[in-house]
């Protein structure tokens, strides 16, 4: 008898010690909130050099991980593809663009280029949602506005508010680039604060609203939230906060030139941008900041104030987020993730486009923008822009925090990791499993690594090159080589002649082209640019040309 009762005991013992250790497990695996903002510049934020106040990203640089080299994709929604994929932006059927509202859909085009997310990829959303996180959305999707089939909470998100869309105005959204709740469009969003509605708040606003029901109906259950919040800001059409563009008014009448120094020698101090390394020149098309007249000077500093009252803007709401974190005992187990899409946007010719002066017909724009002069700025020190593959298009900012796993440090994280490493890094610290097949459709593998081992500033210990390719712009990234192009196509040959050549540990702004005195590694690194991109069926291209396409941008400009 007291034989069988020790037995007993001991099966319960041991029933309650694998319960615990499995809530244990349970409850230590990090909630994820993954953070994208649009359009923003590589030396914006404080922490990358910028004078905008962003104390709330700098905190979690200055308690986390700072990448001084991450890659986006060049552009909003190949970016994005990969964001959610893990995988090349072909992969995903997003090779270009997506198809805008009203248009139709791009099953005609090569699958690459089909302009929405097809089933041969899952989203970290879906990754998640079989490894029993709850998972919720915020903000821009812009993976396919007319196929509803990949749309947020069909592809693995149970809660959605944002704008399916690329664009839309800040103040006054409309259709068919409004707010969208779940599936439902709403014509008139209602404003989430004490002032007018605004897409940066009500993103923010809707995100907590989430995570607190979340809190409520898993109050016993410790299970964890997977959170991506897309900010559309600072994205065109540029439009803020009258209290907040009052913090910059007559900060820029410094002009383009002196702010490139400025930031640029703040980048030098902090180690972000190494000793040696030289600041690109003004952009050709650029003017000379003295060379406007006193009224064009107050115009373009006020473009800018704006602009830099909608970064300072979403760095308050991400304080605000941070604070709810903390005050829900949510913070110390929660990994932050920060980025922007692609560099600064130099759509609007040199000096920018759209009303600014008018406040009323200002915040009913639907793209005004800064231009040239400015984003050559945002992007210091390096040239070029979105779009591009050199630096100034496909550099960004990117931030680890998670108090439980990082301990803050002084260093930059120096090297090269780029998006398809997101969802490697997340299905790591979440104890998720990427799936070979997903309702019954083959899924492609990933490329990417994880970047837990940089949270204890360990080496990545990567084997294989980075690439990427956008509108026949692309790179390839081995070591310190850097091999990027402009017009690289089957129609061009994959001449040499389109390829730059670049030492980006000694010349990190590309001002020194070494393609000529190194034909050889140009050859080399070519020949595995090739084999990518037939792998990931870069080309065929689609029938437009890129010549085609651009001109029919300006005529009608979406993101």
């Amino acid at each position: 008898m007291n034989s069988i009762k020790s037995l007993f005991c001991l099966a319960l013992f041991l029933t309650l010690f694998t319960s615990r250790s499995l809530y244990a497990v349970e409850a230590s695996r990090p909630n994820v909130i993954l953070i994208m903002v649009d359009d923003m510049g590589f030396s914006d934020i404080g922490c990358y050099g910028g004078e905008i106040e962003t104390p709330n990203i700098d905190a979690l640089a200055a308690g986390g991980v700072r990448f001084s080299q991450f890659y986006n994709s060049g552009r909003c929604c190949p970016t994005r593809a990969t964001l959610m994929t893990g995988l090349h932006p072909h992969q995903t059927g997003i090779g270009w663009m997506t198809n805008p509202p009203g248009k139709k859909r791009g099953d005609s085009k090569p699958p690459a280029y089909q302009g929405y997310l097809n089933r041969n990829c899952v989203t970290v959303a879906e990754v998640l949602k079989q490894a029993n996180y709850a998972t919720y959305m915020a903000g821009k999707w812009h993976l396919g506005y007319t196929v509803r089939d990949c749309w947020p909470l069909q592809r693995g998100y149970e809660k959605y508010f944002g704008c399916v869309s690329g664009a839309t105005r800040f103040f006054h959204p409309i259709e068919p680039r409004g707010m969208t709740l779940g599936n439902e469009n709403i014509k008139t969003p209602p404003s989430t604060t004490d002032r007018p509605f605004y897409t940066t708040d009500a993103f923010t606003d809707y995100a907590i609203r989430f995570l607190g029901e979340h809190q409520q109906e898993n109050s016993q259950k410790e299970k964890p939230f997977f959170l991506y919040l897309a900010y559309t800001a600072p994205h065109w059409p540029l439009q803020a906060h009258e209290e907040d563009i009052d913090k910059y008014r007559g900060k820029y009448k410094i002009g383009w030139d002196k702010l490139r120094k400025q930031r640029f020698a703040r980048q030098k101090k902090s180690g972000l941008i190494s000793a040696g390394t030289k600041l690109s020149p003004r952009d050709k098309s650029v003017p000379a900041w003295d060379s406007l007249s006193a009224e064009k000077q107050k115009e373009m500093a006020l473009k800018m104030a704006i602009y830099a009252a909608m970064v300072d803007r979403v760095d308050q709401n991400i304080g605000k987020l941070v604070n709810w974190l903390k005050d829900h005992r949510q913070y110390e187990n929660t990994l932050i993730l920060f980025l922007s899409d692609n560099g600064g946007c130099a759509e609007g010719g040199k000096l920018g486009r759209g009303e600014f002066l008018n406040i009323e017909k200002r915040n009913q724009e639907t793209a005004n923008s800064y231009g040239t002069a400015w984003a050559n700025a945002s992007n210091t020190p390096f040239r070029l822009y979105k779009h591009y593959a050199h630096e100034g298009g496909s550099a960004t900012p990117f931030i680890m925090h998670w108090p439980q796993q990082i301990r803050p440090s002084q260093k930059w994280f120096r090297e090269p990791a780029q998006l398809i490493d997101v969802m490697p890094t997340i299905v790591d610290v979440a104890g998720a499993s990427y799936p070979k097949e997903h309702k019954g459709k083959s899924i492609h593998t990933l490329d990417g690594v994880s970047l837990k081992p940089a949270m204890k500033g360990k080496s990545l210990d990567r084997a294989a090159p980075l690439f990427i390719e956008h509108e026949n712009n692309a790179f390839v990234r081995a070591g310190n080589w850097k091999l990027v192009g402009r017009g690289v196509s089957p129609a061009s040959g994959l001449k040499p002649e389109k390829w730059e050549l670049y030492d980006v540990q000694k010349d990190r702004t590309e001002l020194n082209n070494l393609a000529s005195s190194r034909p050889e590694k140009v050859n080399e690194l070519s020949a595995q640019w090739q084999a990518w991109a037939k792998r990931v069926n870069v080309f065929p291209k689609q029938k437009k040309s890129v010549k085609k396409l651009r001109k029919n941008r300006k005529k009608e400009p979406k993101k």
